[in-house]
Formats: structure tokens, C-alpha cells, sequence
């Protein structure tokens, strides 16, 4: 096993971090160089096959399973850079300095849609920030209302008063989970006076807000003072897309103090302008505002971006996050800092894939052996000066000195015209021009010369909540999806641009993850086309007793081997493996499909969905099923249709070709995808609850499916 160790002053103090090779790197190069064989033999294979076909027919369906193996082999080539050179890391937050030498740190909380995302889970993230193991006087947290909604600001204004107790017992009790809502719902320490004391108060809060969200708007009465009542008046005239800019410090620490006299962190509510016919590009616009407000008001150089689910599970992260940027060496150029995504309240199959374990934790070790991870969105430490340069700008954190004169520049950068002839969201900022803002944020960074790091400690130091439906699961894979293929087809794409200002491994990487939606052509194809040979008996690939048959069985098993065996190595297990490979065919066939025509819609000017805010609120019913590790298929939607389809011609096909045995990879084929449909065929066919598969979907799964067999019939026999 290699290890790196950075220094953090010189070669006089023990280093804050090190750094380890994966101690399997040759035998992931040894399979690499295997496994490329065989790819190879494959193509050839597979074109001597088409100019050897004796009818046209067969050339072109041969020829669709070579474009499809194609696709496979380059993304099968892309994904070997995660496994080239991933490492450990390992942080030391005891050796740091003194806590007086540590730079501030802003927080930045985001939301948008009070009914997607319950405002008081948001004070709730919040308040774990908030509670941070970290100098009071020098944190910072904001949160980004881009609904522009009035019962998130009173919800903040609730949980401000709250902080004041909530915030010394937990550091007087040493809580870890600092979220309250999630430290109530799991019963808490028990037993104290002071404990009950605090649930009685949270729940009041919390009957407080959720009575006002079920109103639909915030009465002025509700207001502790006139200056608040006058806020929610004006209030009246605004709409989601048409208000000006409202910033409000609810917590000011340079003038409170918690009920033991501790001194504040600051607390600031933000709503940036918006107008009718102004681009305001989405979450990554929202960020810019905050971006240059907060550069007026406390202009931390440290930034935490933090999904408003995404709760902080340990208070001493930002001390690891320290171990790089006070590492001298290290944070020559460290852009930001990610920790995984985790999740709360998975069901034990996992299965809706929710985990997305190569995503979070897999693919982010390997990015970090070419320079470091690609930006999630949350749960990230970033340096500010990696995103712009504050001195540049309107201030430079005047810490309330002049209250109004600052909150007037303030307001000012939150402006929507502010942008107007600027490079903000191209050279300036979080970039625009994707849905996933995100990893175009990170690919552009880290192609200017930035590096990032990944650090996963043991105990996980945020956890959020991943989609309980599978269609929420399914529309969010769809929108990353659009994201993805604008950051790969554009004009900085990660196969050019990338490889060409970056590296050769981290061009490979990003491409794996950019152009992850053209997975719909090989399993789409996999999916339906032997499938329709077997039921028409016109055979596709190799017999048993031809030696290329084994090449095939080779590829496909030694694929599903290797990620199972990664997927168990990263403290998996076989279950929810199981799940996310099932998930992963379910995305290919449908995600990956409406994302790809989505995105060649808005290539064409073709009117197309917009971003949505993924829900987090469901039912009790939906909540129960999820729990008992049930699919929930109770939406009329055109991914049940397609899943339907699919379900339908692989049960077709297994029935009507069981007993042709020289076709043994297309009866192989069948089988595989009817026991990854199984949860489908239960969901048309043998349940009675809420969550079983719309009449009017299974009508239009079965047209399709028979329109697939006609199709069929004119390919094969015809």
C-alpha cells in the first residue's frame, strides 16, 4: 500500500492528513487489460457477423447490437479511470491549530418550494449547521429561499428564538445529531427536565409553521414585532417570480447571545430578486446572489453548500475540512472539499437504488487519484476565492458596522440585472448553462487548475433523505440527466475540453458521468431486441457449442461480478446490490430515455419540461410501503408504461421460445430481465393497494407491448 503525507508547516509539525493508494490498484489494471481483450474480440465478432450476414435484415439488427456494444465498451473504458489510481484519506482534526486561527466559515442552507420541502426540515438543517463545533463569532448561516416564501422566513424567525435554547444544550449534553427534528423522532437522550422542555417547544414550533403553511400565507399578526409586520404586509404583493431582494439577519453575533450568555452565530434569511422575463438560471443563479451578498455581509473564505434535507450527523466536520485548507501544501489550490452523500431511512434492500453508492463514494475515490471528486452540490467546503475574487466586489464583509448602508449593497448584488455584461455564472461563480449545476461547477474548476478532495470519514458527517417513490426517483435521475448532457455536448465538453485542460483520467471520469444517459441504447436494445428474436426464432448471438459464445458469457459475467464484488467491498451488501443494478436497468430504459429525447428537445427549441424540486413529502400509505420494501407504482406515468412494455415482451419471450435451446443467450436474456421485473408483473398483475399499477398504465403497456410484437414480426419473418 503507497501513502502520501502533506505536511502542514514545513517538516516541523505531524501532517493533518495522508493520503493511501487502494491496495487493489493491480488487480483492477490487471482485469483492465483482460477485460479490453475481450471487448476487442467482441467487435470483431461482431462486424465479421454483419459482413458475413446472408440477409440485409440480419446486417441491421447485427448492426444495432454493435452500436449498442459500442456504447457499452466506451463507457466501460470511461469508468476504468475510476478505478486507475482511487485513494484513502484520512484526516488528523486533533493536530490542528488554535481554534483563534481558524478562518470563518459561511453556510449556505438552500431551498425552493415550501411544499416540496417542509420549511421547518429546513430550519431543522439549519439548526445542525448553526450547532457546529466551530468559533460562534466566526459562523455564518444563510439560507436561500428561492420560492420567495413568507412561511419560510417566519419558520426561520420561529427557529431563531428556538436556537437560543436549542444550541447550548446540545453543547452542553455533547449531542451529536443536531438536527432537531431528527434528534426528537428517535426519542433523544430521555429522561431530562430540559429535554422535555425543548420537545414541548420544538413541537409548538412546528405546529406554529405547518398551521401556516396549510393557510398558504403568513398572517402579520403572527409577527413578535412591527418592523416583522410590515415585512409580511409587503409580503402580499409578492409573487414567486416577481419580488425584490429580502435579506433578514435573525441572529447577530455581535449583539446575541444564547440563554447562557454564548455568543450567536450569525443567522440570516435571503430571497434574492426575481422578475418576470429575467433569467434567473435556477439554483445555480441563487447561489451567485448569496455568493455576492455574502461577500457584503460576512465574506467568509470558507463556503458550505448543504442541500436543506441534508443534515449535519457530526459537529466537528468542518474540523476535518480544516485538515486541507490550513494543510499549507494541499490547499495551494483546493477548491472545496466533498464528503459523501448519505442517507437516512433506507429500507433494507435499498430499493430504489437511493444509496447510489458508485455515485457518492465509488467514482469520487477514483476522481480523487487525477485531481479530486466532482462537486455533488452539498455537503461540500469550497474557497470562496476559487469562485470569485471578493475583493473585486461591492464589500468586503463589513460585519454590520452600517447596518442599512451595508444591507443596501447587499440587496443591491441580490439584484437580478446585477449579472448584466459580467461573467458571472461562465468564468465567475457556480457556472450556468446546466441543470446540473453542480457538476458543471466542478468540471470547470477543476479545468481551470483547481483540485478538490474527498473526504469520507468513518461515521457519516451529513445525512439526507434519497426519493420514496420511484417515480420521484426516476424524475430526478431524468433531470440530472438533461444536466449531464449539457455539460458533455457543450462547448467545454468533458471528452475534449476535459481530457484537453485537465487530464486524461478526470476528461474519462467526467465523461463517465456527463454522458451516462446514452445508456438507454445498449440496455433499451438488450432489453427488446433478443427478446423479439427468441420469440420469432432467429437467433443473435453465438450457440453453446460455438467458442465465441463464451467470449459473451465472459463479458457480461465478469461485469456483474466486478461491480457486485465493488459494490460489497464498500460496505454493501449482496441485497441492496441486487437492488441497485435492478435500478440501474429501471433508470437505463427509463430515465435515461425521456432524459435524452429532453435534452434533444432543447437542442431542437422544442418546448420541454423545466427543473423541478424533488419532493420530500409523502403519505403515510406511501411511507408504509417503502418500509416494507414494496414498489410503488401508483402513478400514471410514461415510465410505468415503458417498464410495462419491457416486463410484458420478456415474459413473452421466455414463454413462447423456453423450449428453443440452441438459443441459449436470448433465453438467458429473457430470464434475466423477468427476474428484474418482478416487482413490475406484481404490480399489474397480483396487487390490490394504492401502489399497484394504474388500470389505464397497464392498458397502454400491453398496446405497446403488442405494437413491439408486430414490429417484430415484420423484422424477423417479413
Amino acid at each position: 500500500m503507497g501513502s502520501t503525507k502533506f505536511p502542514s508547516d514545513a517538516n516541523l509539525n505531524p501532517p493533518l492528513n495522508t493520503i493511501h493508494l487502494d491496495r487493489w490498484i493491480p488487480l483492477y489494471r490487471a482485469h483492465a487489460l483482460l477485460y479490453s481483450t475481450a471487448i476487442l474480440g467482441l467487435i470483431y465478432h461482431r462486424v465479421t457477423s454483419i459482413f458475413t450476414s446472408s440477409t440485409f435484415v440480419d446486417a441491421c439488427l447485427l448492426s444495432s447490437l454493435l452500436l449498442s456494444d459500442l456504447v457499452l465498451a466506451f463507457m466501460w473504458v470511461c469508468s476504468q479511470s475510476f478505478k486507475w489510481r482511487p485513494l484513502d484519506r484520512q484526516e488528523f482534526p486533533d493536530r490542528l491549530p488554535d481554534r483563534a486561527g481558524w478562518p470563518a466559515l459561511d453556510v449556505f442552507v438552500c431551498t425552493a418550494d415550501p411544499y416540496k420541502e417542509p420549511p421547518i426540515g429546513v430550519v431543522s438543517t439549519a439548526l445542525s449547521a448553526l450547532a457546529f463545533d466551530y468559533p460562534a463569532e466566526k459562523l455564518s448561516v444563510y439560507v436561500s429561499d428561492d420560492g420567495g416564501a413568507d412561511v419560510t422566513l417566519f419558520a426561520f424567525m420561529e427557529g431563531a428564538k428556538f436556537a437560543l435554547h436549542w444550541l447550548p444544550f446540545c453543547r452542553e449534553n455533547g449531542v451529536k445529531v443536531r438536527s432537531p427534528e431528527v434528534f426528537f423522532s428517535s426519542g433523544g437522550r430521555g429522561g431530562s427536565e430540559e429535554e422535555e422542555k425543548l420537545k414541548t417547544m420544538y413541537q409548538t414550533m412546528k405546529q406554529r409553521v405547518d398551521s401556516v403553511l396549510e393557510k398558504g400565507s403568513v398572517s402579520p399578526k403572527l409577527a413578535s414585532s412591527e418592523e416583522d409586520q410590515q415585512i409580511f404586509k409587503k409580503w402580499k404583493e409578492f409573487s414567486r417570480n416577481n419580488h425584490p431582494s429580502v435579506i433578514q439577519v435573525l441572529a447577530k453575533s455581535s449583539k446575541d447571545s444564547d440563554i447562557t450568555g454564548q455568543v450567536m452565530p450569525n443567522l440570516i434569511y435571503f430571497s434574492r430578486e426575481k422578475r418576470p422575463n429575467v433569467p434567473h438560471h435556477f439554483k445555480a443563479g441563487a447561489l451567485n446572489a448569496l455568493l455576492r451578498a455574502s461577500a457584503v455581509l460576512t465574506n467568509a473564505p470558507l463556503i458550505l453548500t448543504i442541500d436543506c434535507d441534508m443534515y449535519s450527523t457530526d459537529p466537528t466536520s468542518p474540523q476535518r475540512a480544516l485538515c486541507y485548507f490550513l494543510d499549507h501544501v494541499a490547499s495551494a489550490k483546493l477548491a472545496y472539499v466533498q464528503f459523501p452523500q448519505r442517507f437516512q431511512g433506507l429500507n433494507k434492500s435499498d430499493i430504489y437504488g437511493g444509496e447510489l453508492k458508485h455515485l457518492y463514494m465509488i467514482n469520487p475515490r477514483g476522481m480523487d487519484g487525477f485531481g479530486g471528486p466532482n462537486y455533488l452540490g452539498s455537503n461540500a467546503f469550497l474557497a470562496r476565492r476559487a469562485l470569485f475574487d471578493s475583493s473585486l466586489e461591492a464589500g468586503n464583509g463589513h460585519d454590520f458596522i452600517k447596518p442599512e448602508m451595508v444591507m443596501e449593497m447587499a440587496s443591491g448584488v441580490a439584484a437580478c440585472n446585477f449579472e448584466s455584461g459580467t461573467k458571472w455564472g461562465d468564468g465567475i461563480g457556480f457556472r450556468y448553462g446546466s441543470l446540473s449545476e453542480d457538476f458543471h461547477t466542478g468540471f470547470r474548476l477543476q479545468c481551470e487548475g483547481w483540485n478538490s478532495v474527498f473526504c469520507d470519514p468513518p461515521q457519516p458527517a451529513f445525512l439526507g433523505d434519497a426519493p420514496k417513490s420511484l417515480h420521484d426517483a426516476l424524475s430526478q435521475c431524468k433531470r440530472w440527466t438533461v444536466g449531464q448532457f449539457e455539460v458533455g455536448f457543450a462547448r467545454h465538453s468533458t471528452l475534449t475540453f476535459g481530457v484537453r485542460k485537465a487530464s486524461l483520467g478526470l476528461g474519462l471520469t467526467y465523461s463517465h458521468l456527463a454522458f451516462w444517459g446514452i445508456w438507454c441504447i445498449p440496455i433499451s436494445t438488450y432489453a427488446l431486441l433478443p427478446q423479439l428474436a427468441l420469440v420469432y426464432s432467429r437467433p443473435l448471438f453465438p450457440k453453446p457449442s460455438d467458442p465465441w459464445f463464451y467470449l459473451y458469457g465472459y463479458l457480461f459475467g465478469a461485469a456483474y461480478i466486478q461491480d457486485m464484488v465493488d459494490f460489497i467491498y464498500h460496505k454493501g451488501t449482496f441485497r441492496c446490490w441486487w437492488s441497485d443494478q435492478r435500478m440501474w436497468l429501471i433508470r437505463s430504459v427509463t430515465s435515461f430515455t425521456f432524459g435524452s429525447i429532453q435534452f434533444i428537445s432543447k437542442q431542437l427549441n422544442i418546448s420541454s419540461q423545466g427543473f423541478n424540486v424533488t419532493s420530500k413529502v409523502m403519505d403515510d400509505e406511501q411511507i408504509k410501503r417503502y418500509d416494507e420494501g414494496v414498489f410503488d407504482f401508483g402513478v400514471d406515468s410514461p415510465f410505468f408504461v415503458i417498464l410495462g412494455t419491457t416486463a410484458l415482451l420478456n415474459l413473452c419471450a421466455f414463454i413462447v421460445g423456453i423450449f428453443r435451446y440452441s438459443m441459449v443467450a436470448e433465453i438467458f436474456l429473457a430470464v434475466f430481465g423477468i427476474t428484474n421485473c418482478w416487482p413490475v408483473y406484481e404490480a399489474m398483475l397480483l396487487r390490490s393497494d394504492d401502489g399497484k399499477m394504474p388500470e389505464r398504465v397497464k392498458i397502454r403497456a400491453f398496446f405497446a407491448a403488442g405494437i413491439a410484437l408486430a414490429v417484430g414480426c415484420v423484422l424477423f419473418i417479413v
